[in-house]
């Protein structure tokens, strides 16, 4: 609100903004006068010039005839409110001041066609927002102290700048920027040689514009202090800049423009908790969830008992990566019972076998196995087994099997080793081999007696040329496939090599791939990477290298290919990201990676109920990576290509998802491995994600006081902070033990009986849900007194200096609590960014160190093999630090081991994605 409408009285305001709503907007609701809402909240640093740039829009408002209203509320970010106004200022906001729906909001506001504005600090805003980073134009990266600089003008006829000349000399605050994007056009050019500080060179814009998403965009990185906002040429620079984002006062129209779906309408249910390895899933005809183990076990979650039932094991060869990793349901299962696996067979034949069984009454008939294709694999090396299983519409099967290449010989670049004994250190010998299964995926159909036979439109129809199985080669690890149901379009996430940095002698950095395949295609693996990224050619007995492959003319000339030496022309990934944050795929955010596909959802083809899927989901593409934790939903084109995408339930915490499949009822179900690696898990689950399209449930709000105390204990709790999102009135109970004690929502009471007591706040909509909440109160008992008398410095410690305190501690039953139950500990902060401090400051005694060491670890995949203090498919990272603590030599070597990756130090070996 602006600051003469907050000291109205509510009957005034009620009346003012009647009026307002009439004048301002049509029965059609559209805005069509200019209108300004300013938005100055920070969650950082507050800039001490709020207030007057707040007074100047006023004045503006006042001088030029709009309307305007100052917030420092992120609640006005909605359709309802934002739908008011044409121009939104961002000024000089600072850290995270919009949640993951109000984001959403600003998102859909410039897609109707709204405008917006950002003054000074607004670029140290959103950091972890890419969307931000694109509406902004860039991101504060650091500044010298305040000083005078000259400003160049870039574009004098631009209204913003008209009046400043050729040059502007003024005193501010000079941010240096990062992640300067290209789409703007910059207007202001500070001089770098003018002040002392500089970072960004001879680039470095303080002001531009840009057209954006349905609307228009103005930055300036000018107006630190409060002075500015009373400087005419300031002002001027400022009204220029809402005019041009103004520009034909086009109003902001939401038709067309679909709302992300409310977070608060999913319901997150886990239905298993604690799993070994899982692999893939599937759903039986009855809606039942089964899944596959990767040491054998089938599973099938029963929901009359709520638990996960064991229904089969099969014998598998479990070493690697190898194992039970795919299962699939035969599309005519209802009359022929038919379960296809693909596993892994112990003994001396070294394959991965395609079989498929008799599956009646939850039970494998393992006398009825049929084997379809066996493929043949170098098991003395990891790595890259795959295993997915798809049927597509038309009834052929698909099935993903990855390159059985060791990578860490490579250095994370292409694996194409031709010189040693062993083959397992080329890629080439499978994924670029036409005559080889491996590094593909491969496409048959099925006949009745088991056999199966060649669709039409397989990559190879001549034998002597190619597998005539193969659909899709030049893969590295294509883990999860899926394939949608009204076209065929194979889509899969490939987990790419571990190279954090480009290298001009073997070729480019890591990438993940989302791809799809509309008609069969080499896809470049591993003579190319992303969007055809070329690797070196590559002599790794002489360590000589040569120039780079050619995609239109990819020659794979190893030594251990059986197949042709001229390959199809490679196809280029359709989505592709490094581990740092990609300037392609910004949204996909940055650090270790595993990607996967999903299903295509089309709400037709479930039934018809309260829990389906909304229909903005309807035709989108789910993908999701197995380490970042995210599930994306991808807008297609016609082609069933990626044009756009967005984080599904973007507060949803999920733990390493491995599998996802929607439910006849159109619920999503969601598989995780977990956090560990290659054992038992209590973090693996079986996830059940529902939408909730009618009425919600209430959510409950306790507070409570004390919640330890004597006998008698006055008990104090407070509900008023309980919400129902369907602004239905609310009724409170609460109950002690079993007993209600109140129905307000305020309670006081008083608790006579000692010992372990349960207060439950329960809350009903008038729909009849209820939600409740329990806390356990300790009556009997009061917490000890503690007084820390510290003589030494009370706020900094210096080294060799000593700390002189005294504890002591009394308790009203106990008398003076003795010092052998008395346990100290410290906790400190170290260096000088507070802020950076204050980030590592959540485990105690860990300073800066600790803050930068762990953003490092983070951003990479080390993650996916190592736990804090416990063995995974690596060891501990306590462990570690353990083994080389007195080690001087040791940071380097272990700085090499996080950016290359590794294996084998410890007795076993480093692996790259899932197993």
């Amino acid at each position: 609100m602006s600051q003469s409408t907050q000291q109205m009285p509510p009957a005034v305001i009620l009346f003012i903004t009647s009026v307002l709503v009439f004048l301002l907007f049509g029965c059609d609701g559209k805005s069509d006068v200019r209108s300004v809402l300013v938005f100055s909240k920070t969650t950082g640093y507050r800039h001490g010039s709020i207030e007057d740039g707040k007074a100047m829009f006023l004045k503006l408002a006042e001088e030029k005839g709009f309307k305007v209203d100052t917030t420092e509320e992120a609640s006005v970010f909605t359709e309802e409110r934002l739908k008011d106004y044409n121009l939104v200022v961002f000024l000089s906001t600072t850290g995270d001041p919009l949640n993951g729906e109000q984001q959403q909001e600003l998102e859909r506001f410039m897609k109707a066609g709204g405008n917006w504005m950002g003054i000074h600090a607004a670029a140290d805003t959103e950091y972890s927002w890419p969307w931000y980073n694109e509406l902004c134009g860039a991101y504060f990266l650091s500044h010298p102290e305040h000083q005078d600089a000259t400003i160049h003008v870039l574009e004098p006829s631009h209204q913003s700048v008209a009046h400043l000349g050729e040059e502007w000399t003024r005193f501010d605050e000079w941010y240096n920027y990062k992640k300067i994007k290209d789409g703007i056009t910059p207007i202001l050019r500070v001089d770098e040689t003018t002040y002392e500080g500089g970072e960004n060179g001879d680039f470095h814009p303080v002001a531009w514009y840009r057209e954006f998403e349905g609307g228009r965009t103005f930055y300036t990185g000018v107006g630190h202090t409060p002075e500015s906002y009373t400087d005419p040429k300031f002002v001027q620079h400022v009204w220029g800049g809402m005019e041009y984002l103004w520009g034909d006062n086009a109003p902001v129209d939401y038709a067309g423009v679909k709302r992300t779906p409310e977070e608060n309408r999913f319901q997150v249910d886990a239905l298993v908790t604690g799993m070994t390895e899982p692999m893939e899933l599937e759903l039986l005809p009855d809606g039942r969830p089964i899944w596959v183990e990767r040491r054998g076990k089938i599973h099938v979650y029963d929901p009359d008992y709520e638990m996960a039932v064991q229904v089969a094991e099969l014998d598998v060869h479990a070493v690697h990566e190898d194992g039970l990793l795919g299962i699939a349901l035969d599309p005519s299962f209802a009359d022929n019972n038919w379960m296809y696996l693909y596993y892994s067979p112990p003994g001396e034949k070294s394959v991965n076998r395609l079989s498929r069984f008799q599956f009646v009454d939850d039970e494998v008939d393992h006398d009825s196995e049929q084997v379809i294709l066996d493929v043949p694999v170098d098991r003395n090396e990891c790595c890259h087994s795959g295993g997915s299983i798809e049927f597509g519409p038309t009834g052929l099967l698909h099935l993903s099997i990855g390159d059985n290449t060791n990578p860490f010989k490579s250095d994370g670049y292409s694996p194409i080793d031709d010189s040693q004994d062993v083959p397992n250190f080329d890629a080439r010998r499978s994924s670029a081999n036409t005559n080889d299964l491996r590094g593909g995926i491969v496409r048959i159909r099925v006949e009745e007696d088991g056999s199966y036979t060649i669709p039409e439109g397989n990559l190879f129809s001549d034998p002597a040329v190619g597998r005539p199985e193969i659909y899709a080669m030049g893969l590295r690890n294509p883990f999860r496939i899926h394939v949608d149901q009204h076209n065929g379009n194979v889509y899969w996430g490939d987990i790419g090599p571990d190279a954090h940095a480009d290298s001009s002698g073997m070729g480019p950095r890591g990438y993940d791939e989302v791809n799809v395949a509309r008609e069969a295609g080499f896809f470049g693996w591993p003579l190319f990477v992303g969007d055809n990224r070329r690797y070196h050619e590559r002599d790794f007995a002489t360590g000589s290298v040569g120039g780079t492959f050619d995609p239109l003319h990819p020659i794979n000339d190893s030594k251990l290919n059986t197949g042709a030496t001229e390959l199809p022309p490679a196809q280029p990934a359709m989505i592709y990201y490094p581990y740092a944050e990609s300037e392609e795929f910004p949204t996909l955010g940055s650090g270790g990676r595993n990607a996967m596909a999903g299903p295509v959802f089309y709400r037709d083809d479930y039934a018809d109920s309260e829990h389906r899927f909304p229909e903005y989901y309807d035709g989108k593409f789910f993908f999701y990576d197995w380490m970042r934790d995210y599930i994306m939903a991808a807008d297609l084109d016609e082609t069933g290509y990626v044009t756009d995408f967005e984080p599904v339930i973007p507060s949803m915490k999920l733990l390493h998802p491995m599998d996802m499949l929607f439910s006849p009822a159109g619920e999503l179900y969601v598989i995780e491995y977990g956090t560990k690696w290659f054992s038992r898990d209590g973090n693996a689950r079986l996830l059940r994600i529902r939408y909730n399209a009618g009425n919600r449930a209430p959510v409950p709000s306790m507070e409570v006081a004390e919640v330890i105390g004597p006998a008698p204990m006055q008990l104090s709790a407070d509900a008023g902070n309980s919400l129902d999102y369907d602004g239905d009135e609310l009724t409170v109970q609460w109950l002690l033990d079993g007993d209600v004690i109140g129905e307000e929502s305020e309670l006081n009471y008083e608790v006579t009986t000692p010992g372990v007591q349960t207060l439950v706040l329960a809350v009903t909509d008038e729909a009849g849900n209820t939600t409740k909440l329990e806390q356990e109160l300790l009556v009997g008992n009061t917490v000890p007194k503690v007084e820390i008398d510290l003589s030494s410095n009370r706020s900094f410690f210096f080294p060799e200096d000593r700390i002189r305190y005294a504890v002591k501690a009394t308790d009203t039953e106990d008398g003076t609590v003795a010092p052998e139950n008395i346990t100290v500990t410290f906790d400190y902060l170290e260096g000088e960014d507070l802020v950076q401090i204050e980030a590592g400051h959540q485990v105690a005694g860990q300073g800066t160190a600790f803050a930068a060491g762990r953003t490092l670890v983070g951003n990479s995949d080390c993650g996916g093999c190592h736990l804090i203090n416990e063995a995974s498919s690596g060891p501990a990272f306590l462990a570690v630090a353990e083994r080389y603590r007195k080690d001087p030599q040791a940071s380097d070597y272990l700085a090499g081991k996080i950016i290359q990756g590794g294996g084998g130090v410890w007795g076993g070996t480093r692996y790259g994605g899932p197993p």
